[in-house]
């Protein structure tokens, strides 16, 4: 073999083996990424869609299949549909509120000439906390309906007598606390979005509009600001959507828990509390895999319909 041959032959063999070398590294990243995901995601998805099928009573092994019969059990259920409408009006109240109140905060923070750093820690502090700990703080100490409540200390300075805040169907002054509770917990992580949004808006589109008279107020924020922010505003709004239908620890530790407030779930279940209260108080495994499909495909549904209806993804929003 001469020798041009032979050099050939040696560079295909080093590059198949840097080939190898290079799969080898790759594999060696992506498979516990991917084990992961069929051991804690597919497979649980699978085993659980296979129980929606079944009569599992105290029982979580697939085996006496009924069809579909547990999912139009759930979808006849008063109860459940009743949680649905509950989690639908929790929604309408808190993804405007949440939208509002981050982008206030963030047009807040983004305008002050010092101290952002400052402002930006503060807000996004609440987002550490814990669900289940706000819920219980709120439940107990700021909206606990007796006189010493910081609620009740805040409405007594107007001479107003204490409020039950958790507990009374009628006024349905629970809503007040559920939204707050979530609103204050989730706010400062939609700001950081609204923030980081801001700050890639150029200067120069403001810097024109003040050439055109246009300096402040209304008019820039309008027909410059929330333009630019489009994407940003898609995006949280359908995460807050998402984050709406998956409500449970307020609702189950400020009206489910135990203490004087405890036992007022029925004032506001959530399809995730009724599913919880199925599956392990009932041990009626089958329905309640059910409904975490039929929850599931809801808020695919709500969700597509959403970014549909504001753009998300078509060649305007990009």
């Amino acid at each position: 073999m001469n020798a041009p041959a032979t050099a050939t032959a040696q560079r295909k063999t080093q590059a198949m083996h840097k080939n190898l070398q290079a799969g080898i590294c790759f594999w060696s990243f992506l498979m516990p990424a991917l084990a992961g995901l069929v051991l804690f995601m597919a497979i649980p998805m699978v085993w659980g869609f296979l129980l929606s099928l079944s009569h599992a009573q105290n029982t979580i092994h697939p085996g006496h299949f009924i069809g579909a019969r547990n999912y139009t059990d759930l979808l006849t259920d008063p109860e459940f549909l009743n949680s649905l409408w509950t989690i639908l009006v929790f929604t309408l109240f808190i993804v405007p509120a949440t939208f509002a109140f981050s982008l206030w905060l963030a047009l807040a923070v983004h305008s002050i000439p010092k101290g952002k750093a400052f402002f930006r820690t503060v807000f996004f502090i609440p987002t550490a906390v814990s669900y289940a700990a706000a819920s219980l703080i709120a439940r107990m100490s700021f909206f606990s309906g007796t006189a010493s409540g910081f609620a009740n200390h805040l409405v007594g300075l107007f001479g107003m007598q204490p409020v039950q805040w958790i507990g009374t169907a009628s006024p349905p002054w629970y809503w007040l606390v559920l939204v707050s509770v979530r609103l204050w917990l989730q706010v400062g992580f939609y700001m950081i979005i609204f923030l980081a949004a801001l700050q890639e808006i150029p200067r120069s589109l403001y810097e024109a509009a003040a050439l055109d008279g246009a300096t402040g107020g209304w008019t820039v924020l309008r027909f410059i600001t929330l333009p630019q922010l489009r994407n940003a505003s898609v995006s949280i709004l359908l995460l807050n959507l998402i984050a709406a239908f998956q409500a449970f620890d307020e609702f189950y530790n400020i009206l489910g828990g135990s203490g004087s407030s405890g036992g007022n779930i029925g004032l506001a279940r959530p399809p995730l509390v009724y599913i919880y209260n199925v599956a392990l108080s009932s041990q009626d495994f089958g329905r309640g895999a059910a409904g975490g499909f039929i929850i599931t495909a809801l808020i695919v549904l709500f969700t597509l319909v959403q970014g549909r209806l504001l753009g998300f993804g078509s060649k305007e929003g990009r």
